[in-house]
């Protein structure tokens, strides 16, 4: 797929992922690894928040690349969540533990998007308002 349509569709997921974070914060509070300081509410806002940003920049042709390395960096930076996450379910019933595994190699998946998706070609025109 070319890279500046993977950008897209990754700017997709994470505006609506991003977004999540403030209509149903709950879902996000419960993964988040209890020591990590100050609160759950913290780091759900914070990456709702970041996950938001990188978005916008995977839109912006001018932005775009920066906003995939940022990306995969994102994807890294919560991958802890999901560790957690599986190990939080572990007396969950089989379905939501086998969502809480299948997250796992699935950040990696992601990962790999984000960094293909840096591959964008900057000979693109930019739109107004664009900075080069």
């Amino acid at each position: 797929m070319n890279p500046n349509r993977l950008a897209k569709v990754l700017a997709l997921f994470l505006g609506f992922a991003g977004i999540m974070h403030f209509v149903s914060p709950s879902f996000f509070n419960e993964i988040v690894p209890p020591w990590l300081p100050p609160s759950p509410d913290f780091w759900t806002y914070i990456s709702g928040i970041a996950e938001i940003a990188v978005a916008i920049a995977l839109i912006r042709p001018s932005t775009r690349r920066a906003g995939a390395i940022a990306a995969a960096w994102l994807f890294i930076a919560v991958y802890p969540a999901n560790i957690y996450m599986v190990w939080d379910w572990r007396n969950e019933p089989a379905s939501q533990q086998f969502v809480s595994w299948a997250r796992l190699p699935f950040q990696f998946l992601f990962i790999w998007v984000a960094l293909r998706a840096s591959k964008v070609n900057s000979t693109h025109p930019l739109a107004p308002g664009d900075i080069e």
